[in-house]
């Protein structure tokens, strides 16, 4: 029986040769999105705009839905709901209320007349907007600390120009996640933040994938022209990287649509990322080499090594 192969094993694609229609299509995505981000902004959600957090146990599970439409009707503003832990167990977040102190617990009252008797009401706690400024902050470090990491590990493994490389395409990607969610308004929290850093985590592996063939190719072919190495390092590893991407597409796409609102944005980034961090890899990443002044003498293998020098 013959392996399943989306595309062939080594295609001929000129990748390098498109590389300015890459470049322009890349740039036109990233000034897009800033300026999204700058005329919409984006939709911050609870955990970044201060709100009502209620944690509260009800008779019987398996009727989200029933209280997200209850709720949804109070007039409170933008409610979220999620389970945890048992199906009984649901963690109910609300804006936070104009008016101070005195609107927050009237807030919290109208989600008790609306959920009725026989509930317990284990928490209630306001987050205020100097602990949603700290949890922006500490999402943004965490994003730019996975960044630093992720360049240390490249320069270390490979070379500094390889490094920079998956730092730009890196940047590309998680920008226009940002645009992204500034042009559709979904809500960013926590867990796009989580998105983000997944997606950061999945380009960068298919990233390493190529480059570390352009590195084996770069100790193979030392005198073919640096231009058709790349192409060719590109086209080896392109089935690898189709397969890869669509099966984890199966299960984000399965995820978006049966795994209710609570993680429609988190599956909507990946989905999205999936697909920009596959393009980054491919059409920014590796051309990007050419412009990078890669030194062709001597290329490390790992921690240390060197290779033969070239002839």
């Amino acid at each position: 029986m013959k392996p399943l192969n989306l595309v062939p094993i080594k295609p001929e694609i000129n990748f390098i040769g498109r590389k300015k229609i890459f470049f322009i299509f890349s740039a036109f995505l990233v000034i897009l999105a800033f300026g999204l981000f700058l005329a919409r902004g984006l939709n911050f959600g609870i955990d970044f705009q201060g709100g009502i957090l209620i944690e509260v146990r009800m008779p019987e599970g398996g009727k989200l839905a029933e209280m997200r439409a209850n709720l949804s009707g109070l007039g409170v503003g933008e409610v979220a709901l999620q389970e945890f832990g048992q199906p009984t167990d649901i963690l109910i977040r609300i804006q936070k209320q104009e008016g101070g102190e005195k609107a927050q617990q009237v807030a919290v009252e109208k989600v008790k007349k609306a959920l009725g008797a026989g509930v317990q009401y284990r928490r209630t706690e306001f987050v205020g907007p100097k602990v949603s400024r700290e949890l922006f902050r500490d999402g943004v470090i965490a994003v730019l600390l996975a960044m630093v990491g992720i360049l240390a590990y490249i320069w270390f493994r490979f070379e500094w120009q390889f490094g920079l490389g998956a730092i730009i395409a890196l940047l590309h990607d998680v920008l226009t996640t940002i645009g992204l969610f500034a042009l559709t308004g979904l809500e960013f929290n926590l867990s796009t933040v989580a998105a983000i850093l997944t997606i950061a985590g999945y380009s960068i592996n298919d990233t390493v994938v190529v480059y570390d063939r352009v590195r084996e190719n770069l100790r193979k072919y030392k005198t073919m022209p640096l231009t058709e190495l790349l192409n060719n390092a590109i086209n080896e590893t392109l089935s690898r990287t189709v397969m890869t991407s669509l099966t984890t597409m199966l299960a984000l796409v399965s995820l978006y649509v049966l795994g209710g609102e609570v993680i429609r944005g988190f599956s909507f980034a990946l989905i999205w990322g999936v697909i920009i961090g596959t393009y980054s890899s491919i059409c920014v990443a590796v051309p990007l080499l050419l412009h990078l002044n890669l030194n062709r003498g001597v290329q490390t293998s790992g921690a240390g090594n060197q290779a033969e020098p070239a002839e």
